[in-house]
């Protein structure tokens, strides 16, 4: 075991872990966040998924040694129940959870993509679709998160960065 300082969602925090551990592990049980959830270990779901500087990263599988020194965010960076991120507001509006198990990654997915640059005001669908191919839902709400994305990227358009 290693104490460690890893940042995340913006705050340095004090951990004991083998260098070797998930992040997902240290995420969870030592900083109690809940966004990252644990789906299939292996990162095909993207459950787990979470924000190293802007890259979607599957923490089942980042090792939380490779953090040290870099932002993490998850989605509890991204905004707070007074004032949610836009892709937040857009899940809400557009009821796109049914179980809400594949929430975080959608929304730490398309939170990435947007950042670089890959989901904008104007991309189709089809293209959408492409983008977040490594995100599973198995609820059937894929029309519902299509729509929500594609209002977030309209908002952060309109608003500039959302």
């Amino acid at each position: 075991m290693s104490r460690m300082t890893i940042k995340v969602n913006g705050a340095k925090h004090s951990v004991e872990a083998s260098l070797d551990t998930p992040l997902l592990y240290v995420l969870r049980n030592e900083l109690r966040l809940h966004g990252p959830r644990f789906g299939c270990g292996l990162a095909q779901c993207g459950a787990c998924t979470s924000l190293l500087g802007d890259q979607a990263i599957r923490t089942c599988v980042t090792p939380v040694g490779a953090v040290q020194g870099k932002q993490v965010t998850t989605l509890e960076g991204l905004g707070t129940v007074a004032k949610p991120h836009p892709l937040q507001t857009a899940f809400i509006a557009n009821q796109a959870a049914q179980c809400g198990y594949c929430t975080n990654a959608m929304i730490m997915g398309a939170e990435s993509l947007m950042r670089l640059g890959g989901i904008k005001a104007d991309t189709s669908d089809a293209e959408i679709r492409t983008l977040m191919n490594g995100y599973l839902c198995r609820c059937g709400t894929h029309y519902r998160i299509l729509a929500a994305i594609k209002s977030a990227a309209k908002a952060r358009t309109a608003g500039g960065k959302a």
